[in-house]
């Protein structure tokens, strides 16, 4: 089969190679991957800013979707035929997180599924819903459940809610469509106009260029009566954390994702404390978590928002595509 694979850090690095076809073993199977979506992580990795320890060669990417071609002994969660999936975090089944469940992170840990054929688990795949399309189902294992973890579990957004997402990435606007399902009003920040105005079509209720006003968290207690937002999707990282904790409310969430602007800041605790503001860590999400995401996407037909689909064979313009940040919600590639 052929599969790219990353010998040393470096998008030059990332190549086709022709490598033996796997095989399932007992409570595993065999997935003919269909599509695949990346996340900045994926680029990260490929940089080697993301696990400068990483062992090599690895397949890399972490997200894909495809159809079961085969099934070793014992497996009873899916038959031949089925569309799934595949976990990020496939030891995350339910409960809370711990250092064991979030091991074994596809794409990282161990191989991902930038290949014709990968072998998981049963337990690391799961049914999607009928109305997606292989390239769509691919965009759900972290963007989507990453920001169904932030609303609905790191926090319990409920209509009239205000909640204020960062950008337009993958994550971002997966927030303002779960977002819009609950009935929460939503304020989003971008450095492009153009992009929050396409962000508008898709149910933004409000948009700020951060680049004209880079003090938005003015902007967002206007919109809010002076009490700030209920929940902040804060994919920025030190850029825009300051900025964040000025936004939410009392007692209210910052969601934090990303790192997009850098991974260190220095800030007061005093309004962390005197506000008593939530800050709760998001590293995507359980099984149990995609099951009930899984529900709300099949009863509304929700439908992911994919920027740009790559051919198999075009993978590395697609990492590159990524790389420049012109795209809006996802970038995927169809094998």
């Amino acid at each position: 089969m052929q599969a790219y694979q990353i010998s040393q850090f470096g998008l030059d690095y990332l190549q086709p190679v022709q490598i033996a076809d796997p095989k399932p073993g007992p409570g595993e199977v065999l997935l003919r991957v269909r599509a695949a979506s990346l996340n900045y992580r994926d680029l990260m990795m490929v940089r080697g800013h993301y696990d400068p320890k990483l062992r090599m060669p690895r397949i890399p990417l972490s997200d894909g979707a495809g159809e079961v071609v085969a099934i070793g002994d014992g497996v009873t969660r899916v038959r031949l035929g089925d569309r799934v999936a595949g976990l990020f975090a496939r030891n995350w089944q339910d409960g809370a997180p711990s250092a064991q469940k979030i091991r074994g992170a596809m794409g990282g840990d161990i191989d991902g599924m930038l290949a014709e054929y990968v072998v998981l688990p049963e337990n690391g795949v799961i049914h999607f819903p009928a109305h997606l399309t292989y390239e769509e189902a691919s965009t759900l294992p972290c963007a989507a459940l990453t920001a169904w973890n932030a609303l609905f579990t790191a926090s319990s957004v409920k209509a009239g809610d205000t909640v204020v997402i960062q950008g337009t990435g993958g994550v971002s606007i997966f927030a303002l469509q779960f977002a819009k399902l609950a009935g929460a009003r939503v304020l989003g920040t971008s450095s492009s106009d153009e992009k929050l105005s396409r962000a508008k079509k898709l149910g933004l209720d409000e948009g700020l260029n951060y680049k004209q006003h880079p003090d938005w968290a003015t902007w967002v207690k206007e919109n809010t009566g002076g009490e700030g937002a209920e929940v902040i999707v804060e994919v920025g990282g030190s850029g825009t954390f300051s900025e964040s904790i000025k936004a939410v409310r009392m007692g209210g969430t910052i969601a934090q994702i990303g790192v997009l602007s850098g991974i260190e800041d220095k800030l007061s605790l005093v309004p962390i404390l005197m506000r008593q503001i939530h800050i709760v860590g998001i590293h995507v999400g359980s099984r149990a978590m995609f099951t009930a995401m899984n529900r709300a996407i099949e009863v509304h037909k929700l439908k992911p928002v994919i920027d740009k689909v790559f051919p198999f064979a075009e993978t590395v313009a697609a990492y590159r595509y990524l790389e420049t940040a012109q795209h809006i919600g996802k970038v995927a590639i169809r094998l």
